[in-house]
């Protein structure tokens, strides 16, 4: 007889054939989790023990809201602005005197929207602004225009 090795030995006996044939099944595992009981066995179980009553209801969560008002208010140039707290109805922090540029990056911080609605009413700001300084500078240039023609005539 020809001489086998242990492994082809093993898969000769009956213990080793079951052995591998369970290894190579997938075992089921079913709600209970239990991996030896058959599927359908579980089933079973399920169907005979039915429950009593209402099912069990959770207790729902209730997240705690803060309801915190932040308002900020701007002037018709975009110059001065002014930010106030209210917690219910309860004035937490009054008007407070806040820069643009905090506008701008508190703005920025909180969403797109908000801060493209906000550069949208700064930059029309900007646009008067520029507007108003180009024509004090005219009227500055006409002043001292005005001022050096009557240095002009003193000397003369």
């Amino acid at each position: 007889m020809a001489e086998q090795s242990p492994t082809e030995r093993s898969e000769d006996t009956p213990v080793a054939a079951a052995a591998a044939a369970e290894t190579s099944a997938p075992a089921q595992v079913t709600a209970a989790g239990d991996a030896d009981m058959p599927a359908e066995a579980a089933e079973d179980d399920a169907a005979e023990k039915p429950t009593r009553g209402r099912p069990r209801k959770t207790a729902a969560r209730k997240t705690r809201q803060v309801a915190l008002t932040l308002t900020v208010t701007g002037s018709q140039d975009g110059a001065d602005w002014q930010a106030e707290v209210v917690h219910g109805t309860t004035r937490v922090v009054p008007q407070l005197s806040v820069s643009a540029a905090a506008v701008v990056a508190a703005a920025k911080d909180l969403h797109p929207d908000i801060a493209e609605a906000i550069d949208g009413i700064l930059e029309t700001a900007r646009e008067q602004h520029r507007t108003r300084v180009e024509q004090l500078q005219a009227e500055l240039a006409a002043a001292q225009e005005a001022l050096a023609n009557l240095d002009g005539d003193s000397q003369a």
